[in-house]
């Protein structure tokens, strides 16, 4: 809650996901807003604005979302104010995984979390060359290009970001990719909805860029425009 100017960010703290670095970076780049890592439902409730950070496994991450209580919150958080989700925060919104044979999310956005196939093969420049084969995970810095959206203010098109990950989201509705990045193919590697915008990559670990994307995260208050 809001109080004498003074925000409350809270970065839901449901046992997985680098919630120090991702704390860290909001203190740094809104040192004047109270930034809270919590799992407790009235304080996330109360906050202006709510971070989902995760790593790890689908089924995994919707087992801790439901041991720590925090399933209902974190919808009511994604319809209410403005939403960040990070990695598995942005995957686990989605309907349904692929991962370990297949795990149910919590299907607030439609669409598939999808496996980068293997052997991953970057086709050739041209027909005298071989393709090349890519490692999974995808792990490392990449191009992000963009659609129109106020947390890419002051990031230029195809900036740089870092990511770690073997699975991408496959939204039913085109028109929510607001990122895409391309390894192998090209996949959605941001989203945006409303009050919602959530990523693949690791703002809190992509240098000035991303800490620009949670600056301007910080100050939006959730509108298109």
């Amino acid at each position: 809650m809001q109080t004498a100017n003074r925000q409350t960010i809270a970065v839901l703290d449901y046992g997985m996901g680098n919630l120090r670095s991702v704390s860290k970076a909001l203190e740094h780049v809104a040192p004047d807003a109270r930034v809270i890592v919590t799992d407790r439902r009235e304080l996330i409730a109360a906050a202006d604005r709510v971070v989902v950070p995760g790593q790890g496994a689908a089924r995994d991450c919707m087992a801790a979302l439901r041991r720590h209580a925090l399933v209902e919150t974190l919808r009511e958080a994604y319809r209410d104010k403005p939403f960040l989700g990070i990695c598995m925060g942005l995957q686990v919104l989605f309907a349904h995984s692929e991962e370990n044979g297949g795990s149910d999310c919590l299907g607030l956005v439609p669409g598939e979390v999808r496996a980068f196939a293997e052997p991953l093969i970057e086709p050739p420049a041209d027909a005298h060359h071989a393709g090349a084969r890519l490692k999974v995970p995808h792990m490392g810095w990449n191009q992000v290009r963009q659609t129109p959206h106020p947390l890419w203010a002051g990031i230029d098109d195809g900036a740089r970001f870092y990511f770690v990950h073997s699975y991408y989201v496959d939204p039913t509705d085109a028109a929510l990719a607001i990122g895409r990045c391309h390894y192998g193919h090209d996949f959605t590697c941001a989203i945006a909805r409303a009050n919602v915008f959530a990523c693949q990559f690791h703002p809190e670990k992509s240098a000035a860029d991303g800490l620009r994307l949670l600056r301007n995260f910080t100050r939006w208050d959730g509108g298109a425009d």
